[in-house]
């Protein structure tokens, strides 16, 4: 834990946020230097992963653009920070600030099926085509299917994330464990997804391809195994900025489904 000394914590206005993405005690230095020029204490701690700012100088669209060039985000956690940050904006009336890229969390009071018609909508488009572009080739099989569908996911779920791949390699650190530890991870993945998408569809070194799509999916279950099992409110980056997809089992089941997916598909081709 680094912290300032408090000169007078009676009268202090202490505003709690949320800091996704750290995982190491270098994660709370980084965290503490960026916050520090904007409270007259900030205290960081690891867990759970959170800032304490007393009589903070600025709104919650301040901390955000302090991290703006890091891996970590920055979430309100309780309604006083909230309202403290509202006066504040108030006050510093049309200043220019850049745009957050912090991805909000769905509201709970929409029905599981509002919330992921999206994926569903399109896993069913992707499956069906899987097999359509079957039939003029003589016939349809589960072998070919699975590696259409493989090609097919990869290549459309990559394109959501190239629309914004800033925002997305920032909720990827929020708790992929590769990403979270070296944050160009969720910068490149997206182009490793369009990589793996052309390989699958081209029939390009099966084995190869396969292994490493077994390898990529099991590190990101990991991850996302990890963020539910510790109910971590947090945003999926699945489908980039372009969905409000929140972390559950339906993310699991995703990912899950793919790596068994690339591990069959390994054991048919060897």
């Amino acid at each position: 834990m680094i912290n300032n000394v408090v000169t007078n914590p009676a009268s202090s206005e202490e505003s709690t946020y949320q800091i996704d993405g750290m995982t190491c005690q270098g994660c709370v230095k980084r965290v503490h230097a960026a916050l520090v020029p904007f409270a007259e204490t900030v205290t960081v701690n690891l867990n759970p992963p959170h800032a304490v700012l007393i009589r903070p100088k600025g709104d919650l669209v301040v901390l955000q653009n302090a991290l703006a060039d890091t891996r970590y985000l920055i979430k309100i956690v309780d309604n006083q920070a909230e309202r403290s940050g509202d006066d504040l904006h108030s006050k510093q009336g049309k200043s220019k600030v850049a745009v957050s890229t912090t991805l909000p969390i769905v509201p709970n009071d929409q029905s599981w099926l509002t919330i992921y018609s999206p994926l569903l909508l399109i896993v069913t488009y992707i499956g069906f085509a899987s097999v359509l572009v079957q039939i003029p080739l003589g016939g349809v099989t589960s072998e070919e299917t699975m590696r259409y569908f493989m090609a097919g996911f990869f290549l459309v779920f990559s394109f959501f994330k190239f629309l914004d791949i800033k925002s997305f390699a920032k909720a990827y650190a929020g708790y992929d464990i590769l990403a979270a530890r070296w944050y160009p991870w969720g910068t490149l993945y997206p182009f490793v997804e369009l990589a793996l998408g052309v390989a699958y569809l081209l029939h390009w070194q099966p084995i190869l391809v396969s292994l490493a799509t077994l390898v990529v999916m099991g590190f990101s279950t990991i991850g996302v195994f990890r963020a539910v099992m510790n109910k971590q409110k947090i945003r999926c980056a699945c489908l980039g900025s372009v969905f409000q997809l929140p972390m559950s089992t339906v993310t699991i089941v995703e990912d899950v489904g793919m790596a068994g997916m690339a591990g069959l598909m390994l054991i048919q081709s060897m």
